[in-house]
């Protein structure tokens, strides 16, 4: 499976513009399988009010007028954006595979920041069916407690996807935590930034496609671009590191003892 990080800039309030980009995108990386942008990708994050968030939310309907360009590229796409539903909103990021319904992820872990202060927490982890295998998907803040990512695991994902919206002072949870979180799951990780700035907020890039051994495959630094990577989701079903056998092997799931945490 080749996989794509869209580490690009956003269009406030734009949906319409940020849409036109990522169909640009899809087109610019027809090779690819499974393309993940950034959070709040198509609306945009910074806000300072309720009346901000609301003015810039979008149902989720919006994200899936995408649908048409996933179905006749063959692409999965995972892709950000402040959902309304009702008199709700929701930090989302939307599944979009070929020939299949729309699904969708809310984050659930809320730092005070953004449209985070002015969204409903999303209360479900779902492990989403893909072709290619098992997907979670998180969001940004989603990474830090380190139980989201564990759970999504022993339910057995393969690939675990992070868009976010990364500002200067976040550079721990983008340069040490996705290998963290990929090694300490032996799953694969990929996580999407975004470049640019916003209400005053410059975003740091550093978006990373991340094996399941925690060592990093393909990473970008803070200017707009794409990062690739072929992945063979496979290998993070294989728990056990047998280096020798019978007498140097680690197994980071099984050894776990519940009954102690």
């Amino acid at each position: 499976m080749r996989l794509v990080c869209a580490q690009l800039d956003v269009v406030f309030g734009d949906p319409a513009a940020n849409m036109l980009v990522a169909r640009q995108a899809m087109e610019a990386n027809a090779d690819a399988d499974f393309i993940v942008f950034p959070e709040a990708f198509l609306t945009g994050y910074c806000v300072d009010s309720l009346a901000e968030a609301e003015a810039i939310a979008v149902p989720f309907s919006t994200a899936c007028s995408l649908q048409d360009d996933v179905d006749r590229l063959g692409q999965t796409v995972v892709i950000g954006f402040l959902e309304r539903d009702g008199d709700l909103l929701y930090n989302t990021a939307a599944l979009l595979e070929p020939n299949v319904a729309p699904r969708r992820y809310r984050k659930t872990h809320l730092p005070c920041m953004g449209i985070d202060r002015f969204v409903k927490a999303g209360d479900e982890l779902p492990v989403f069916e893909t072709r290619f295998g098992k997907v979670g998907i998180l969001i940004c803040f989603d990474q830090r407690p380190p139980e989201a990512t564990r759970s999504l695991a022993l339910r057995g994902i393969d690939l675990l996807v992070l868009p976010t919206n990364w500002p200067e002072g976040a550079e721990t949870s983008a340069e040490y935590m996705p290998s963290a979180r990929a090694a300490e799951n032996k799953i694969f990780v990929a996580t999407c930034n975004r470049a640019g700035s916003e209400a005053g907020f410059n975003f740091i890039g550093r978006s990373k496609i991340v094996a399941q051994t925690g060592h990093i495959i393909a990473s970008a630094d803070r200017e707009a671009c794409f990062i690739s990577a072929d992945l063979d989701l496979a290998l993070a079903r294989q728990k056990r590191t047998v280096n020798v056998p019978g007498k140097y092997e680690i197994d980071i799931i099984g050894c776990r003892r519940p009954e102690l945490y």
